[in-house]
């Protein structure tokens, strides 16, 4: 994990998507436990309080649970959702502008995934 201190971006934000990022790339498993908020709190030197913060947030989302008295642990079907969540985010991202600029250029949607197969087979 890495955090940048002079962010705008709240830090607590920063634990919530690096750990978030950590599940997608499968590095904590479904089912495994997650670095305690103690543990990053010392390693990284931040507020426990901010640490907690950002996990809440990946409890809100079901991506982790917390156990009483052992720790935060991956839920099942986590990485999933995160795939969705991301996909959904893509669509809303960059689908809608790509698909909006092209008809305003006229571009059918046969050009258009011709355009896009052509940008899959560019190295």
């Amino acid at each position: 994990m890495q955090f940048n201190f002079n962010s705008t971006e709240p830090i607590y934000l920063q634990v919530a998507e690096q750990i978030e990022e950590a599940i997608f790339a499968r590095t904590f498993a479904e089912g495994e436990q997650v670095p305690s908020t103690t543990e990053i709190s010392k390693e990284f030197h931040i507020n426990p309080a901010t640490v907690l913060k950002g996990m809440n947030i990946l409890v809100d989302a079901n991506l982790i649970e917390k156990r009483r008295g052992v720790g935060m642990f991956v839920i099942a079907g986590a990485q999933g959702r995160i795939v969705e969540k991301r996909r959904n985010q893509f669509y809303d991202d960059y689908v809608k502008n790509l698909v909006s600029e092209a008809r305003k250029l006229h571009i059918t949607k046969q050009e258009l995934a011709q355009l896009i197969e052509r940008g899959f087979s560019a190295k």
